[in-house]
């Protein structure tokens, strides 16, 4: 048992959950709901796998970040230590293999190979991201976090594209087509955004074991205070975005919406914006990273609206 719960820690159970919770609602509440009546036959099937192929990945991810970083998460972590304390390090980068290569099998097994090829090396790609993210881009200024913000988008993005075909994508003449390409921008960017700030407040938090392995993180090179500016800039643009949204779904009357949006999602970024002025130890971090992760949450859980009003 203690080896089960020390293989769910190190591949982030928690996260994991987020990544398939934003695949299903996606799935369900706004794909299902705007093609109801021209649903594929094997859609469920080509659904469920890439989903296990996103999270195989990401579960894999997660392993190699901890297998190269064992050095900086016995200053930043000590207490929170899998790989080289319950699971060896030959374990980690075997069960890191094996994971990716189910994750790029069950995407050739989820899509059609001639059709979606572009989709199958996108996953390879994300493998290949993943590993330099862990052993170099992590370690340098804006890379690591780009990165991880655009994988993040990916999660949404491989679902859209998995439906439609690329040449199709960005058609405007159809109604549906119109619909389902701008709400997959919509929480894509959402994602990237929220993203970006949560990488750049762990960052912050993470700046004993950064700094004494020699990483370049914005904290380290540009200073804590332009790394406060930087995130705070991308949090009054998302405030900013969300609230326009707001606005302009004013005219369609989806005062539910807007009920849940303001208090579960728009306040608690104002509550961050303002925590992290003051914010200085690395458990003043540590605490705006887990309310950004909230963020996520209900800002994933805002799909279920989609439901009820397409």
């Amino acid at each position: 048992m203690r080896l089960i719960a020390a293989f769910l820690k190190l591949v982030r159970l928690p996260n994991l959950f987020f990544m398939a919770l934003t695949q299903v609602l996606f799935q369900l509440c706004i794909y299902r709901s705007l093609y109801k009546d021209n649903i594929p036959g094997n859609d469920l099937t080509s659904f469920v796998l890439l989903v296990f192929a996103s999270l195989f990945i990401a579960a894999a991810g997660y392993i190699i970040n901890d297998y190269f970083d064992i050095n900086i998460d016995e200053v930043n972590k000590p207490n929170k230590m899998v790989v080289d304390k319950v699971i060896s390090r030959r374990w980690a980068i075997a069960w890191h293999f094996m994971l990716s290569a189910s994750g790029i099998i069950l995407t050739v097994l989820a899509l059609p190979f001639m059709e979606k090829w572009y989709l199958i090396l996108a996953n390879v790609l994300c493998v290949a991201l993943l590993w330099f993210y862990s052993t170099n881009f992590k370690k340098s200024l804006l890379t690591g976090n780009i990165v991880i913000s655009l994988l993040t988008a990916w999660t949404i993005l491989i679902i859209f594209f998995s439906k439609v075909d690329l040449a199709d994508a960005f058609d405007a003449d159809s109604t549906n087509q119109a619909k389902f390409f701008k709400l997959a921008v919509l929480y894509a960017g959402f994602a990237f955004i929220i993203s970006l700030i949560r990488e750049a407040i762990k960052d912050m938090e993470d700046m004993p074991g950064d700094s004494k392995y020699g990483c370049r993180t914005m904290p380290i090179v540009w200073g804590v205070n332009a790394t406060k500016v930087y995130t705070g800039v991308w949090l009054i643009v998302l405030i900013a975005v969300l609230i326009i949204l707001q606005v302009y779904v004013l005219q369609f009357k989806w005062w539910l919406a807007i009920a849940y949006s303001a208090p579960a999602i728009i306040f608690p970024l104002i509550v961050i914006l303002f925590k992290l002025r003051r914010s200085v130890t690395t458990e003043d971090f540590h605490q705006l990273s887990t309310m950004t992760k909230l963020v996520m949450l209900t800002g994933i859980l805002s799909m279920v609206f989609f439901a009820y009003y397409l």
